[in-house]
């Protein structure tokens, strides 16, 4: 019988070889708030000269949103040369919120703005990624103002920037660095604007999915070939940005995610708000595990994801996400609680009261850091357009600022030291229970993990 050889993959010989942008570490700044995010946003939109670019998940029709979308149109109307555009998900602009009607959509925010601003051209644009929004959507971050970018996973709404009383935590970076900043416009006015498939959204006419259809499916054939084009000329001696993007499952931040765990030499940390990791991530934490390294990982609370739905109010199927989510995570650590009796793995809630946690990101050896909107999911690993920017930081300049992040995050955490802690399915509400019963039986809870 012939023996097939074994291959030992070389994960950091990869991180090294990738392309990299030089970064002063002067001009990275952490925020730790997203209060203190909000105010920068509004301040930087204020202050710029010649560009905004704004690309999130959404800009809501809320208060938080009505701020940020005033405050470009006061922007643009005491610079008229100045170049603004927004990107913000097709699909997801075009329906309201659940249990609201299609009148009360984002679109319509959108154009109503345009309509009492006539003497203004804010561009607003809509980037299907796949015909359904289940499907794929466009999950790509980063607001580019001038040369700096605003890099976070959260949307633009009243919870993610703590307008009102709630807020949802996520990781706020600011970065000043003119090839990363070109290089993510570029990236937008190479692959969104010259596709057919992308449609302005603040106009009083939509087209149809179905009008569509073509146009979308050539779009996201595109987008899978497409990634950030940037000169590389600096070292691994140096501090460096790199942006990544992707859709599908092969694509460039899947596989940096995928090496930064292999690669790592001591420990590896990382968040995400769902416990949902696709296969080769699991795989990667055992193998790591059984290799002697540390691992943490810093997970919401049930209770702080945002499809929880509170005992006291209606419930759906969406809401039985969390409690999905929560049986996974208690597999998970039965399966590995040797490896917690060690303190080898740590496991950490996050939960504040009536907030939200919509935390993501990968830190290994205090040398690789990852910045991503991506949750770390079977959704983000093969539908959505990705993104992040991998910073490598050898001399450890950021050093302070990464680790009062993770002191910040850690604040609200309940460290897991048995999986006996995580609540059973038979202590779940009598109609979650029922859910995931059902669920369960018509094996259908599997395509939703694949899907939300």
């Amino acid at each position: 019988m012939m023996r097939i050889p074994f291959i030992k993959y070389d994960y950091k010989k990869y991180l090294d070889e990738l392309a990299k942008i030089e970064q002063k570490a002067n001009d990275y700044l952490v925020l730790y708030t997203p209060k203190e995010y909000r105010e920068t946003l509004l301040k930087s939109i204020k202050q710029a000269t010649h560009r905004i670019y704004i690309v999130a998940l959404y800009l809501e029709r809320d208060e938080a949103g009505q701020e940020i979308l005033q405050a470009i149109y006061d922007a643009k109307m005491k610079n008229p040369q100045l170049d603004v555009k927004i990107f913000v998900d097709w699909h997801r602009a075009q329906r309201g919120r659940m249990g609201e009607g299609r009148s009360q959509t984002n679109a319509q925010f959108y154009h109503q703005m345009q309509i009492a601003n006539p003497s203004i051209n804010i561009e607003i644009y809509g980037v299907p990624v796949n015909r359904r929004e289940v499907l794929g959507v466009l999950h790509l971050k980063g607001s580019i103002i001038d040369n700096t970018v605003l890099y976070t996973g959260a949307s633009i709404n009243n919870v993610y920037l703590h307008k009102l009383d709630k807020y949802r935590y996520d990781r706020y970076h600011i970065i000043t660095n003119r090839e990363l900043a070109d290089s993510m416009v570029a990236y937008t006015e190479q692959n969104f604007l010259p596709l057919a498939g992308v449609q302005r959204l603040d106009t009083a006419e939509q087209k149809t999915r179905k009008q569509l259809k073509s146009d979308i499916k050539a779009l996201r054939q595109h987008l899978m070939q497409s990634n950030y084009q940037f000169s590389a000329h600096a070292d691994n001696n140096t501090l460096t940005v790199t942006p990544v993007a992707g859709v599908g499952k092969s694509n460039q931040l899947n596989q940096v995610i995928h090496r930064m765990i292999c690669a790592a030499q001591e420990k590896i940390i990382f968040c995400t708000p769902y416990f949902n990791l696709p296969p080769i991530i699991i795989k990667d934490i055992i193998r790591q595990l059984r290799k002697g390294k540390k691992i943490e990982i810093i997970v919401g609370d049930k209770t702080a994801n945002d499809f929880y739905i509170p005992e006291d109010q209606p419930f759906n199927i969406i809401g039985g996400l969390p409690y999905l989510y929560e049986i996974n995570l208690r597999k998970f650590v039965e399966r590995l609680q040797e490896f917690i009796d060690k303190e080898q793995l740590i496991i950490r809630l996050w939960k504040d009261q009536d907030h939200s946690y919509h935390l993501k990101g990968i830190w290994v050896d205090n040398n690789w850091v990852l910045i991503t909107g991506n949750n770390i999911n079977p959704r983000a690993w093969r539908l959505d357009l990705e993104n992040g920017i991998l910073v490598h930081d050898p001399n450890h300049e950021l050093q302070a600022q990464f680790s009062k992040e993770l002191d910040m995050i850690r604040q609200n955490t309940l460290l897991v030291n048995h999986f006996q802690q995580i609540q059973a399915i038979q202590f779940y509400p009598k109609q979650v229970h029922k859910l995931i019963n059902r669920l369960s039986r018509i094996r259908i809870d599997k395509i939703i993990k694949r899907l939300l």
